[in-house]
């Protein structure tokens, strides 16, 4: 089969379309021919080094997509030809993947590859933000960072069906525009004072700020009110700088770390959550915004293009 690989750790140019050898199913495993392909910015990490990888080179990234089954080894509910997406198998970069039956989610005749693949892994994300991280309350005030990302267009979307009041952080004015299309009440750019502009928006500060870039963790705290939630979960912009926790404790302020794997912990989990994003998508309320979609061939540049910071929404490959 073909697959996206690399052979050492460095910028998009280390990426190749390489023919390696097709999976070998695992008791309990499915085969998955690939339709659409989920790219996410924990893809680029692996690709840097960021994250540790098992094996030897040539590694290949991915956690998500969509596709068809081709194979089962195994006993379970699902069928040959069946339409299924997962969200955190990996080796997703490829034309097949073998993809274990408990992270193997069933897709509805409405609900598309390309939909799929580019709603499950950052949609999972933000529902878990505003239901466990910090369970989001009508009336609230909410600082989201990198609002026009994958996962920020999202996220502002289910903040708003739930009732709060979100201010967004973009980078350029092309992003505060679809931060504000997908429904935030203001906006606000990195270059600015959005410390203090978070202090306007909500007096004193916001309730809560989900932050995904990192670096920006001590600022994000200083947006809060008095009481108020930082929510870090990425770190798109670098490792934070530490915490004192006296601080923490002199301002009445909560930091949590969020992590969607340890949410998404049985099948039964996957298949409900999952559920209700194809819901929202569904009846109109979730809204996804495709950025760019590149064949597998070419996730060089589509690496580039996401790294760039240029993206409004998702990225896909297509195999």
């Amino acid at each position: 089969m073909r697959a996206l690989c690399f052979r050492q750790f460095g910028g998009p140019e280390q990426l190749r379309i390489e023919e390696i050898p097709d999976p070998v199913l695992a008791p309990g495993q499915a085969l998955i021919r690939m339709k659409a392909i989920g790219l996410n910015f924990a893809d680029i990490y692996r690709r840097r080094g960021n994250y540790h990888l098992a094996g030897v080179p040539p590694w290949i990234a991915g956690y998500e997509g969509a596709g068809i089954v081709e194979a089962l080894e195994g006993d379970c509910d699902l069928k040959i030809g069946d339409r299924v997406a997962f969200a955190d198998a990996p080796f997703a970069n490829a034309e097949w993947v073998a993809v274990p039956f408990e992270k193997v989610i069933p897709l509805p005749q409405d609900i598309s590859f390309e939909t799929a693949a580019g709603v499950l892994l950052q949609g999972l994300t933000a529902q878990y933000l505003v239901r466990d991280s910090h369970r989001i309350h009508r009336g609230e005030t909410v600082l989201i960072h990198a609002a026009a990302g994958g996962v920020g267009l999202l996220l502002i979307q289910m903040v708003k069906m739930l009732g709060a009041r979100v201010l967004g952080l973009v980078s350029s004015e092309a992003k505060r525009q679809a931060a504000l299309e997908a429904g935030a009440d203001a906006v606000a750019l990195y270059s600015e004072d959005w410390a203090q502009a978070a202090r306007v928006f909500s007096e004193g500060g916001v309730d809560v700020a989900y932050d995904s870039v990192g670096s920006t963790l001590r600022q994000s705290l200083e947006a809060l009110r008095l009481g108020g939630h930082a929510v870090f979960f990425g770190m798109a912009g670098g490792n934070p700088e530490p915490v004192d926790p006296r601080y923490l404790m002199d301002t009445s302020k909560t930091l949590t770390g969020g992590d969607l794997w340890n949410v998404l912990n049985s099948r039964e989990e996957r298949l409900l959550r999952a559920e209700e994003l194809f819901d929202w998508v569904r009846n109109g309320a979730l809204k996804l915004r495709i950025a760019a979609t590149f064949p597998l061939a070419e996730g060089a540049a589509a690496h580039a293009f996401l790294e760039g910071r240029g993206a409004l929404g998702k990225v896909l490959l297509i195999p």
